[in-house]
């Protein structure tokens, strides 16, 4: 395999070298050595915006003793494979880490382009705290292309510009999760008509992930439901249980519809809201992204997850070196440089890694999302091989003559020589 000779298709080189793809905040730029399956696919791309309102919701935030509930709200971005004909290109208007501060990122998708005719899986992309539904954009955008209706949630209470007691989040992450999944099966549009959520992916960036790996089977421990403090991990009127293991409620929870899950750098094994018992819970073929510095997280618990999800196949792929913000964050938005008053310094570091370059991050989760999809969700075999892979990049043999792999060649399936550095991808099965 070759390294590519575009970077952005539409965009000429000189522009990104002199810097003006960075100027417009691009979330879907291609490297040239990004591995292969992180190209984007054939379809065209549509996206709309919309908002699932959940009636009589438990009201974390204003419950006491007693639980009162209201309407809570769940905006959208949901791209899609669009109709052949489409122009490429759109703006997404949002704000930066801070909650206040605009900023405009530009994408492939066309704003409200008609759908293309047929019926694709469904992949739900849940954002950190805080965060919002343009911080994984890249990967909505790059699967929709690949023939999946991906839907990204901006989490009420859990946002840059609503961000509130944490309990809220703790409660309400995997309940959301379920609700915009079955918000989608009931849309009665021409987006809900080429929705197919037989088949659904799940994407969980750190609170994302603790609610994915909830909803995906793995219920709370008994330390997480019974602890009296920190306050913070303590939302009122016993609503957290409904989420502890072996009870009837999480049970319910779980989806069949859901086939695989995506969780990177997942929060909570580091203060104990799962135990082995409750990880052992998930059944779903699972995929763990993670940076060997995360401090967030903590690594070591990332890998306790990995090694405690003994119900299921997993595979654990970590970036050496990096820390909380491997793989999911879009690159750092031009404007994010600037310290900001409120936060008394740059979001920059909300979004960027001290080593990794993210759009390179990017990439790579492109590939593995792609690859993992394909296979657990649409039932693609021939993305096997894409998994299937020497632990450690820096073992893999480089053996090829004219695009021809000799005997001993074992490197990385889609990556050019030398492009894996820097990674490992550790795989268990079930009763491991």
């Amino acid at each position: 395999m070759k390294l590519k000779t575009t970077i952005l298709a539409g965009l000429a080189t000189s522009a990104l070298l002199t810097g003006a793809a960075t100027a417009e905040n691009r979330i879907d730029i291609q490297r040239p050595d990004a591995p292969e399956l992180a190209d984007f696919g054939d379809w065209p791309i549509g996206v709309r915006s919309m908002t699932f309102t959940d009636e009589d919701r438990a009201d974390v935030l204003n419950s006491g003793t007693e639980v009162t509930t209201y309407d809570r709200p769940l905006p959208v971005e949901i791209w899609y494979p669009a109709a052949e004909g489409t122009e490429a290109g759109t703006t997404y208007e949002t704000v930066l880490r801070d909650g206040e501060t605009p900023v405009t990122l530009t994408g492939r998708a066309a704003r409200d382009a008609a759908p293309a005719e047929g019926s694709f899986p469904m992949i739900l992309i849940s954002h950190g705290y805080p965060g919002n539904r343009y911080l994984l954009s890249h990967l909505g955008e790059n699967l929709a292309s690949k023939g999946y209706v991906t839907v990204a949630v901006d989490h009420t209470d859990s946002t840059y510009s609503d961000k509130a007691a944490f309990g809220s989040t703790l409660v309400n992450r995997p309940l959301d999760q379920r609700f915009v999944i079955d918000s989608m099966a009931a849309l009665d549009n021409e987006i809900g008509a080429i929705t197919d959520t037989s088949r659904i992916g799940v994407i969980g960036y750190s609170m994302g992930g603790y609610g994915a790996l909830i909803f995906a089977g793995a219920g709370l421990s008994e330390t997480a439901v019974t602890r009296t403090e920190p306050a913070a991990y303590v939302p009122p009127a016993g609503l957290l249980n409904q989420h502890a293991s072996g009870s009837e409620s999480h049970a319910q929870l779980v989806d069949p519809r859901v086939k695989a899950v995506i969780a990177i750098g997942p929060w909570g094994r580091n203060r104990d809201f799962w135990d082995a018992e409750g990880l052992a819970g998930i059944k779903k073929p699972l995929m763990l992204m993670a940076g060997s510095a995360d401090a967030v997280s903590g690594y070591p618990f990332l890998r306790e997850i990995f090694a405690e999800t003994t119900g299921t196949d997993r595979l654990l792929l970590t970036f050496n070196s990096a820390g909380h913000n491997a793989a999911a964050p879009m690159p750092a938005p031009a404007n994010s440089y600037t310290v900001s008053e409120k936060l008394g310094w740059a979001p920059f570091e909300h979004y960027a890694d001290a080593v990794w370059d993210t759009t390179r991050m990017n990439n790579i989760a492109q590939h593995f999302a792609t690859a993992f999809f394909d296979l657990h969700v649409k039932g693609e075999e021939a993305m096997a091989p894409y998994l299937d892979l020497v632990e450690t990049a820096e073992d893999g043999v480089w053996s090829m003559t004219d695009d021809v792999p000799g005997p001993e060649h074992n490197y990385w399936t889609g990556f050019a020589k030398n492009t894996a550095r820097g990674l490992r991808l550790e795989h268990r099965a079930a009763g491991e």
